[in-house]
């Protein structure tokens, strides 16, 4: 057993994969045999072998934190048991599915959670997770697959790992390990075949995945050029400090409709690309927030909450002209940019009211504006 590092936390590293068959599993606990053959203390926190002989075999000679079992209506369940990992405090501890909700009435709601808290204990860990569960690209990857992937991992939680590994297999290939049985048995790998499985789907993700391991790269790699840069190579005038270039800032538009979800997730990877800020803003024009009707306001509370969720600043300001207030805000905080989403769920408010998206762009002559379209009515096969 490790001895526990009080003030110092642990370090996060991801494998990534974009479906399940690619390997994530396998190349993780490859590498924790690796470790545990140079001397550390590893552990298997929670993996999901899904009866596959080749991982089960991996996994047999490492040690294993027993599982908790869980009941819940009337059934037994089994979840990783985070209090046993914290008590027996391994150097590093391997966690299979970081996206995976827990067990109704856990101390917390999702693994990532539970990383979190491992991380916090100076715990390193070493956890498996797919593309298609990064929050920021929930909407592109329905609009690919047809798929609302309900389990998400906030981007900040990537943000957090030191090393990445974009474990990568050809769509082919994955696809020849799914028909042999090596990835599901028979009845479950034809109805995989049938649905998300498909080669167009699994061609898409996959280049998603390496765009995605690409990006992480590059943002690890500015920021570690940024802190070792001697202080020779930084301009200066005489005794002037020269102003930081401008950052990008944007600045996200909600209302209650439900597009707002998406324009947060689009807002806040656009700002992740551009190493920039980002910021929702909801503007109501009742005297008070708590004047606003109690279902548009509950509605509102809720996509400021998932904002916040993705580590985004929220602001609700009042304003009896939304397009002016919107417009006004950005040039007092330095916004480059607005994101705002055009409905076709309010038809007749909009006529009612005059269109505010247009006011907007009308107005805000010297932002770039982003305009996007709301698919939620999108039929998809």
């Amino acid at each position: 057993m490790a001895e526990p590092n009080s003030g110092r936390r642990g370090s996060l590293k991801l494998y990534l994969g974009y479906a399940a068959g690619v390997g994530k599993t396998f190349q993780m606990l490859a590498d924790g045999h690796a470790a545990h053959e140079r001397g550390a203390d590893v552990a298997i926190g929670y993996f999901e072998p899904h009866a596959r002989p080749d991982t089960i075999a991996q996994a047999e000679t490492l040690g294993h934190v027993p599982r908790r079992k869980v009941e819940y209506r009337g059934r037994a369940f089994e979840d990783m048991d985070t209090q046993a990992i914290l008590e027996r405090h391994p150097e590093i501890v391997l966690v299979d599915e970081l996206a995976h909700t827990n067990v109704p009435g856990s101390e917390r709601n999702k693994r990532w959670e539970d990383v979190q808290a491992l991380l916090d204990a100076g715990i390193e860990v070493w956890a498996t997770m797919n593309v298609q569960h990064i929050e920021s690209l929930n909407d592109q990857v329905w609009q690919i697959t047809g798929i609302r992937v309900r389990e998400t991992v906030p981007d900040w939680i990537i943000k957090q790992a030191g090393e990445i590994v974009a474990i990568d297999v050809t769509p082919e290939a994955l696809l020849n390990r799914l028909k042999r049985g090596a990835v599901y048995g028979p009845q479950m790998a034809q109805k995989a075949l049938e649905g998300f499985f498909r080669e167009s789907n699994l061609g898409a993700l996959r280049e998603m995945t390496l765009r995605q391991a690409a990006h992480e790269v590059d943002a690890r790699q500015a920021a570690y050029d940024e802190t070792t840069a001697p202080p020779d190579t930084i301009p200066n005038i005489g005794n002037e400090k020269v102003p930081e270039l401008a950052r990008e800032r944007i600045l996200v538009h909600v209302t209650a409709d439900p597009s707002a979800a998406m324009l947060i997730r689009r807002g806040r990877r656009v700002a992740d690309y551009l190493q920039g800020e980002c910021v929702v803003v909801y503007v109501h024009r009742t005297p008070v927030f708590a004047d606003v009707p109690t279902d548009e306001r509950a509605k509102v509370e809720k996509h400021l909450a998932f904002a916040r969720n993705l580590r985004i600043q929220t602001e609700v300001i009042q304003g009896r002209d939304i397009s002016e207030t919107v417009v006004e805000f950005a040039h007092r905080h330095q916004v480059t940019q607005i994101f705002v989403a055009r409905s076709h769920r309010h038809l007749w408010d909009g006529l009612r009211r005059g269109n505010y998206v247009e006011e907007i762009v009308r107005l805000a002559h010297d932002f770039q504006v982003t305009v996007v379209a709301d698919r939620s009515r999108r039929q998809v096969s």
